[in-house]
């Protein structure tokens, strides 16, 4: 797979991820590929934390694709789960990206889920692959 995503198209991912979930209280939110490669972040989340992260949340989301799949569904569109302090969203935004999305407990997780939703949407016509 080799993604094409322009400068232009970086800095609206930006803007996306800023106002759909930033400016509502995330602290951290991030693309990443189905291999775990980081496509884009934008938080807090200091970068030797990211890059662990980014590869552990693909793994999750494919190891999850495997459960779905014993169960008798293709896949799961969205997991989370919850800590005491943090909690972790993840969404597909197609068969080859997911949104990661990092919040505390003060940010409602249907304020979350929502933003996530307008992300994915907003953001597959700038993932190109070809």
């Amino acid at each position: 797979m080799d993604l094409i995503l322009s400068r232009d198209s970086a800095k609206q991912l930006e803007r996306i991820i800023n106002n759909e979930l930033l400016d509502k209280g995330v602290t951290h939110a991030f693309i990443v590929d189905s291999s775990g490669n980081l496509i884009l972040e934008r938080g807090s989340l200091p970068l030797e934390d990211l890059l662990p992260l980014a590869a552990l949340s693909a793994a999750n989301f494919g190891a999850s694709e495997r459960m779905a799949q014993l169960i008798g569904e293709s896949d799961f569109t969205l997991l989370f789960h919850k800590g005491t302090r943090q909690n972790i969203h993840f969404a597909r935004v197609s068969r080859e990206f997911i949104l990661v999305t990092l919040f505390s407990n003060d940010v409602p997780l249907g304020l979350v889920r929502l933003g996530s939703g307008k992300v994915t949407q907003q953001a597959l016509p700038l993932l190109r692959c070809g």
